[in-house]
């Protein structure tokens, strides 16, 4: 076999988690000091309403929101799938007295998570390991709760995160997720490239329509699916966001000319740019989604 062929299989035998795991291991930086507040630990845009006023208080906000959503009491058992570096979970673990278990493909997130919950006397509430949300390594029925904060979008097949969210909720138990999703499909020509030109700079393949999410919580045989758009409440989040990126680009672009900074480095700029372009397009929209696993 030639060194081209064996190149070639390489990519082909490639993790589809790949670029996820690049992506944050590049861009960790990035979050920590543009977004992240030191006491919620958040990778994920905020929530706000009559009472929240800063962004640190609507990152925490956020938790709180799909927390009484999903009613999340003390001592439940919460899955936080693609937990990032810990936020949620230890918010949920202070907060709400769970007990949760936070999943990530990224070894680096896994780490840091573990250090942070040590750090904040929470690793008797909390654990986290290296694993697939699509795919978990535990038993059925482990979860009162499976949490998604901005995760699922990362899943190549949705569907598959459905059926395996189904698999490990208790009956009763229920599914909630924060997630974009695209307004329709296709969006046009010039709409599909604004939307992928911010997907791609953020390692997602595709986000789904609102009723492919219903029909996929519908197949795993989830009840009760709602579905609401929280856009109005995400969008100053959002809109930070943008604005931060657009004041620093020049610089983010010379030092990509430069070659300070790698590709994957620079397509979370661009993406960032693209991602507030095409809502601003009504491309897509912020949903909150909940369901519930039909008790026995």
């Amino acid at each position: 076999m030639t060194q081209q062929q064996l190149a070639a299989d390489g990519r082909r035998a490639a993790s589809p988690t790949d670029d996820i795991v690049a992506y944050y291991d590049e861009t960790w930086l990035d979050y920590r000091m543009l977004w992240l507040n030191g006491q919620n630990l958040s990778v994920h845009f905020g929530y706000f309403d009559e009472q929240t006023r800063s962004h640190a208080a609507a990152l925490a906000n956020m938790n709180r929101v799909l927390a009484d959503c999903a009613g999340v009491a003390a001592g439940q058992r919460v899955l936080d799938a693609g937990c990032g570096v810990g936020g949620s979970s230890m918010w949920l673990a202070k907060q709400r007295g769970a007990l949760v278990t936070g999943i990530t493909p990224v070894a680096s997130q896994v780490a840091r998570a573990r250090h942070y919950a040590a750090q904040r006397g929470l690793a008797g509430q909390v654990r986290f390991e290296q694993a697939d949300y699509t795919a978990a390594p535990f038993a059925d029925a482990s979860f009162d709760v499976v949490w998604a904060l901005e995760s699922l979008c990362h899943a190549r097949e949705k569907a598959a995160f459905y059926r395996e969210a189904a698999r490990l909720l208790r009956p009763g138990g229920r599914l909630i997720i924060a997630e974009y999703l695209r307004a329709d499909r296709p969006l046009g020509g010039a709409g599909e490239r604004t939307l992928h030109q911010w997907l791609a700079g953020w390692a997602i393949d595709d986000i789904d329509t609102r009723d492919e999410h219903a029909r996929h919580a519908a197949a795993a045989g989830l009840a009760g699916v709602r579905i609401d758009d929280v856009t109005a409440h995400t969008r100053p989040s959002l809109r930070r966001l943008f604005r931060m990126t657009a004041f620093s680009y020049p610089v983010a672009l010379a030092l990509r000319g430069l070659r300070l900074r790698t590709r994957m480095q620079h397509g979370n700029v661009v993406g960032a740019l693209r991602q507030y372009q095409a809502l601003e397009r009504g491309l897509w929209f912020y949903a909150i989604i909940s369901a519930s696993k039909p008790a026995a």
